[in-house]
Formats: C-alpha cells, structure tokens, sequence
C-alpha cells in the first residue's frame, strides 16, 4: 500500500471516528434510556415473581392453617376467610370451602360455591366442568333426574375432559329409573373404552354385575 493509500485510510477512519462520536453526543441519551429501561424492566420482573411466590406460599400457609381444622363447618368457614389474589387461587379455595361444606352437610353452599367456580370465565375449562360435574353429583337428590341428564350428557361429549365419569353418572340415573339394559350398555361401553382407567373400570365391572350382566372384557385385556 502507497503512502497516499494510507494516509487516505487514516482519514477515512478519522471521519468515521468523528462522525461516530457526534452521534454518541446527539443520540447516545436514546442507547442510555434503552439500558435504563431494559434493566428497570428485568428488575421488575424479578419483582414481580417474587411478589407472585410470596404471595402463593401466604396463600398456601392459610389453606394448611384452614384444612387443620378437624371439624369441616370450622375448616369451611376458615376457608371462606381467605382472600386469593388470583383466580386460579380463588378456585383452589372454592373447590376447598365447597368439600368442606359438603363434608359438613351444607350442600346448598357447596354448590353455590362450584357454580362459582363453572361460570367462571377467567379459568380453564377444565375447572368449571369439574366443578359442574361435582355440583351435580352433590344435587342428585335435589335436581330432577332429568334436569341432571342434559348436563351430564352435555359433558359427555366426545373430546370432554371428564366424559367417561359422565358416562358412569348416566349410567347410575338409567339405573335409578329402571332402565337396566341402557345402563348395562353404558357401562360395558366404559369397560370397552381405552381411556378407562382401572378405577373406573373396576366400578363399572361391580355395578354390571350387581345388575346381573356380565362384564365384557376391558380393552386392554381383550388385546392381551
């Protein structure tokens, strides 16, 4: 490289030099606001999870002080004194206070607690149909037979978390109005289904045989 070739260079560098550093003085506020910024918000964040925890252990620590309780009406009412900031944690109480009171014969809170809880449209689904499917249980001597069917046909829809106990449910109303054949399909179907599991599978083998049927063998077994 010539002489000239360099000192051209060095200028060239110069002007970039000086043209860099004109920037910094004119825009380098805009690079210290951005880091500024982008710390503030990670240390908020960190803020944030740390205020999440604490308050989930708080909400944790009342739910153990609550469940101490022997007695489920001073467990139920314990319970229905705490206070969640969120609505998954609002749930975990109300199912809570809603087995509490059921324990405690209080079945009209109980459900009025899980109602709550189904028309809740914050949570996943999968909360309100248990706790639709647990209302219902609790009212079988209170809701119609009828009444009781649409929902629990309603969750036992095809791709519904909870439909095989759904299943089991009608089964036991078909029993209850004496239609023997239709719960024996029922629950032969619930033996032939792969997403039984053994709990549900043994319960549907009892109460086929209670009825006098004859228990098919359980999928798993018939490839067995």
């Amino acid at each position: 490289m010539s002489d000239a070739d360099s000192f051209i260079d060095e200028v060239t560098e110069e002007v970039r030099r000086d043209r860099l550093f004109r920037l910094m003085r004119r825009y380098g506020w805009i690079a210290a606001v951005v880091i500024v910024a982008v710390v503030a918000g990670a240390a908020y964040n960190e803020y944030r999870k740390a205020q999440a925890t604490a308050s989930a252990q708080a909400l944790g620590d009342a739910m153990l002080a609550a469940l101490a309780n022997d007695a489920p009406d001073q467990r139920a009412e314990a319970l229905a004194g705490i206070e969640a900031d969120s609505p998954g944690g609002e749930a975990v109480l109300d199912f809570l206070t809603a087995a509490a009171r059921a324990e405690a014969g209080e079945i009209e809170a109980a459900v009025a607690d899980l109602q709550d809880i189904a028309r809740n449209g914050d949570l996943p689904g999968i909360y309100r149909e248990i706790a639709q499917f647990k209302a219902l249980t609790l009212q079988a001597e209170t809701l119609s037979a009828d009444d009781r069917r649409l929902q629990f046909e309603a969750l036992a829809q095809p791709g519904k978390p909870l439909r095989l106990l759904a299943e089991e449910q009608l089964a036991l109303i078909d029993i209850s109005e004496g239609e023997t054949e239709a719960a024996l399909d029922r629950l032969q179907a619930i033996l032939q289904d792969a997403e039984a599991d053994a709990g549900l599978q043994q319960r549907a083998r009892q109460v086929i045989v209670a009825l006098g049927g004859t228990p098919a063998p359980a999928l798993g077994q018939q490839q067995g």
